[in-house]
């Protein structure tokens, strides 16, 4: 069982910077693969970045060049640093857990991210 909590959303102006954290307990972290998704209102829930146990990164072609996802496996921690935020980019953020091989996925309850002039 792993326990995931996001922090670190907002309002921010567009143009602006966030990071958001996900703390995860509960189990081995180092062991799971973490990403980031994102749902906007009437939308669908869609991948932001991921960053597998061995630190390979994927972004969606949307964030490319503006987000950043990193861990932290002595804190049990991922990242999203997201810069030059578009309003496009409001959303609720939530963090997930993945192990593959076990059939194991977790969610957070999500961070709300508002970018807005």
């Amino acid at each position: 069982q792993v326990q995931l909590v996001e922090s670190g959303g907002g309002l921010v102006q567009p143009g602006g910077s966030l990071r958001l954290s996900c703390a995860a307990s509960g189990s081995i972290f180092s062991r799971y693969d973490m990403g980031w998704y994102r749902q906007a209102p009437g939308k669908l829930r869609e991948l932001v970045a991921t960053i597998t146990n061995g630190d390979s990164t994927n972004y969606a072609d949307s964030v490319k060049g503006r987000f950043t996802i990193s861990r932290d496996n002595a804190k049990n921690t991922v990242y999203l640093q997201m810069n030059s935020l578009k309003p496009e980019d409001t959303a609720v953020y939530l963090c997930n857990a993945l192990r593959k091989r076990l059939g194991l996925m977790y969610w957070g309850q999500g961070t709300q991210v508002t970018v807005s002039s």
